[in-house]
C-alpha cells in the first residue's frame, strides 16, 4: 500500500518512515504543503499523514484543496495541534482521523490499518478470500490455515490486489503502489512479482485479464493456480 507522508520535522518523518516500511508498506515523504498538494492532486496514494504546521502552505489548507478537488483517500492527521477546536477544524476539512503528538507508533500503525481497511470496505484487519487469508496487523497470509512466507514485495502486491477486489487493477497502478514513481526496475517486475506470488499461494486467486491487468475475484476456488 502506498503512503504520503506529509511531515517537516526531519527525526519524526524518518522514524514514521521506517516504522511504516518495516511494516510493508511503501512510504513516499513530502515536507512542505506545496509540495504535498502538488502529489496528492495529481498521484495516486492509499493513504495520506498529514501534519499540519507545514511551511509553504498549511495542512488544513492541503487538505482542504484536495477535498475540493473530488481527491478522497483517507487522511490522518498528525500535529502537535491537540486543542479540541483544531481537531474539529481537521475533521470539518475532510480528515479521516486524528492523532495527536507525541503519538505511540502501534497507534499510528492501528488507526492506518482501520483506515485502510474502511476504505477497502472491510471491519477487520483480516481479509479472506477462498482459502486465502490475510492479516494486515500480523503481516502474514496463509492458506488452508497454513502460512505462507512471502518477502515484501510479494506482501505488498498481495494485500493491493486483495483490498480491491472485484477490479482489474492495471499494471502501471500496481507499478506505482508497490515500487513508487522513482525506482528503477525491469518492464516484466510485476509479471514476475505476479508469478511468484501464485506459485508460493499454490492457488487460483490472482487472475490474468490479457491488456488489462489483473484481479482477484469476488469469489475464489481452492484449485490450483494454472496461472490464468
Amino acid at each position: 500500500m502506498r503512503i504520503l507522508l506529509v511531515e517537516d520535522e526531519d527525526g519524526i518523518a524518518k522514524r514514521v518512515a521506517r516504522a511504516l516500511e518495516s511494516s510493508g508498506y511503501l512510504v513516499e515523504r513530502s515536507s512542505d504543503g506545496e509540495d504535498a498538494w502538488f502529489r496528492g492532486d495529481t498521484e495516486n496514494f492509499d493513504a495520506v499523514i498529514l501534519d499540519l504546521g507545514l511551511p509553504q502552505m498549511d495542512g488544513i489548507q492541503v487538505l482542504k484543496r484536495w477535498r475540493a478537488a473530488g481527491r478522497n483517500m483517507p487522511v490522518l492527521i498528525l500535529t502537535a495541534r491537540g486543542t479540541w477546536m483544531e481537531r474539529v477544524e481537521g475533521i470539518d476539512a475532510g480528515a479521516d482521523d486524528y492523532l495527536p503528538k507525541p503519538f505511540q507508533m502501534e497507534e499510528l500503525k492501528a488507526r492506518l490499518r482501520a483506515l485502510l481497511r474502511r476504505s477497502a470496505g472491510s471491519g477487520s484487519p483480516l481479509i479472506a478470500i477462498g482459502p486465502v487469508s490475510l492479516d494486515t496487523r500480523q503481516m502474514t497470509v496463509s492458506v488452508d490455515d497454513s502460512a505462507v512466507d512471502l518477502s515484501v514485495l510479494e506482501f505488498r502486491i498481495l494485500a493491493y490486489l486483495m483490498h480491491h477486489t472485484g477490479r482489474v487493477v492495471s499494471q502501471l497502478e500496481l507499478t506505482e503502489h508497490v515500487y513508487g514513481e522513482d525506482i528503477e526496475r525491469d518492464s516484466n517486475a510485476i509479471e514476475v512479482l505476479i508469478a511468484r506470488v501464485r506459485k508460493k499461494l499454490g492457488v487460483e486467486l490472482i487472475k490474468t485479464r490479457r491488456g488489462y491487468g489483473y484481479i482477484i475475484p469476488d469469489e475464489v476456488s481452492a484449485a490450483s493456480d494454472v496461472g490464468s
